[in-house]
């Protein structure tokens, strides 16, 4: 029954897990500026469900100041937490399951009545959780729809198990991987750029292009949680998920049309062509303490109380993959992450070879196309330009379309906003599909076992600095030219 996407319908939202961090910090008020611009269902009732006895007054205390009210939106707010419901239960007894459907059941008036269900719940308890689902909350007249937060396992005989235990409880079509990179607007503008311009299709490939590096730096450490990332890693975080599906849009092939399947059938193709990442294309690293710093920066990965003395999990790591297909064969796309660096950025940095026949003495840079992610959304491109005045000169310029600057008016939804959304909606574009998973784990896995079972060191770099020394190397080892005489500031609105 999966054409009952009627608003006019009442709609049930349900989060398992509602007492823990990501729901106060990102679900709770997501939903709430989704109702608060009247985007949702009319007749949608949210419940939060977690193994805390606690009211959903409780809820609404702890979630209170991550949630943003403007003025005149008081008397909103109110409703919204009228809209609002909270069940204790545990995660692995039926009984309970059976008792919060009883309570979701009160509000379905009418012949048609739908259910999302959000998973904010840890791995250990996923499957009680989504079989005891199956077995009492289906909605018997409507859709069922299930939204799943990463990690989707730990390697590809995990993540297949996960798989292959949600296939034996749902449709591929009702369930939604969530990977909130994906609902990023500079992500999702990433198809338009290359599909609705003419001026970069003919120059996106192996022979105008020298490299692509795609970036996501973070300025603080663990921060405490050093346990929970202890056991991932910055590869599983970062890299194996967001990093790769922002590659998977880059380099992938123009799609029949934006049908969901139509684009995500591109995105495999392009995952499909590129081999397992070997030792050799892969430098990792750990941060450590920095004398010099601030609180935070003076202590390393492994001052954290929660991490293991020994541990050699990667904080940093820079890999290169190599598609094999007749776009881009030969060129390196390097993926970068890291934490406790120097600034808070994700881009993509598509870098073009160097002009043939040089008349400029060497002077010409390579142009550039940067698409800025987060923070400052913003696309440009660095030109080369005469310097203004008598003297021949070259200086880098650039075409600068900075949202702040160009949108003033516009209000970027956050990623969390846009995804939810599109599961009311039934449109699973910006989801991750079942084979798009088993393809990222099939070119990850080798890697990080070899690296956990060599028990591998990561190379130390300074808490607050831009990552190992020999990054740089690295980079230009992969024919990424790193001038550093060019920096993009963001505007400052007067």
């Amino acid at each position: 029954m999966e054409n009952t996407n009627d608003f006019e319908y009442p709609h049930t939202f349900i989060l398992l897990g509602a007492s823990g961090d990501l729901a106060k910090k990102k679900i709770y008020p997501t939903i709430w500026y989704l109702y608060r611009d009247n985007l949702l269902p009319e007749k949608t009732k949210f419940f939060g469900y977690a193994r805390t006895k606690q009211s959903i007054s409780d809820v609404r205390e702890k979630s209170k100041k991550y949630m943003k009210v403007r003025a005149g939106e008081e008397e909103k707010f109110e409703k919204f937490w009228q809209a609002n419901d909270y069940c204790p239960g545990s995660y692995d007894k039926r009984v309970d399951y059976e008792i919060l459907n009883q309570s979701i059941t009160k509000f379905e008036k009418g012949p048609i009545a739908n259910r999302i269900f959000y998973l904010a719940v840890p791995p250990t308890v996923f499957e009680d959780v989504t079989v005891n689902i199956r077995n009492a909350c289906i909605s018997i007249k409507g859709f069922t729809r299930v939204i799943i937060e990463k990690p989707f396992g730990r390697d590809d005989v995990s993540s297949s198990k996960l798989s292959n235990h949600l296939a034996g409880l749902f449709k591929e079509e009702q369930i939604y991987r969530i990977d909130h990179y994906l609902g990023k607007e500079m992500v999702q503008n990433l198809m338009t750029i290359r599909f609705a311009n003419q001026i970069f299709g003919p120059s996106w490939n192996r022979e105008n292009i020298a490299s692509v590096l795609i970036s996501f730096k973070e300025p603080f450490g663990t921060e405490g949680r050093g346990g929970y990332f202890d056991d991932f890693g910055i590869i599983r975080d970062v890299m194996q998920n967001h990093l790769l599906q922002i590659l998977s849009l880059v380099a992938m092939e123009k799609p029949v049309s934006l049908n969901p399947n139509d684009i995500r059938d591109e995105k495999v193709k392009v995952l499909r062509h590129i081999r397992p990442i070997k030792r050799e294309d892969i430098l990792i690293g750990q941060y450590v303490g920095n004398p010099d710093g601030q609180g935070d920066e003076k202590l390393g990965y492994l001052d954290d109380p929660t991490v293991p003395k020994d541990s050699v999990t990667p904080t940093y790591a820079l890999a290169v993959v190599y598609i094999n297909n007749a776009r881009w064969q030969g060129i390196p796309f390097i993926l970068r992450c890291g934490k406790a660096l120097n600034e808070r950025k994700a881009e993509v940095r598509v870098q073009y070879r160097d002009v043939p026949g040089d008349i400029f003495d060497g002077h010409a840079k390579r142009n550039e196309l940067v698409i800025r992610v987060q923070p400052g959304e913003a696309l440009y491109l660095k030109l080369m330009s005469k310097s203004p005045g008598m003297k021949f000169d070259l200086v880098e310029t650039e075409l600068d379309l900075t949202y702040s600057m160009r949108y003033r008016e516009a209000d970027v939804p956050d990623a969390y906003e846009r995804l939810i959304l599109d599961v009311f909606m039934g449109t699973q574009m910006h989801f991750v599909r079942n084979d798009e998973l088993t393809e990222a784990w099939r070119i990850f896995t080798p890697i990080l076992n070899e690296l956990e079972e060599q028990h591998v060191k990561p190379v130390p770099y300074t808490y607050g600095s831009r990552g190992p020394s020999e990054a740089d190397k690295t980079l230009a080892n992969y024919d990424f030219k790193y001038s550093g005489s060019y920096k993009w500031n963001k505007p400052t609105i007067h």
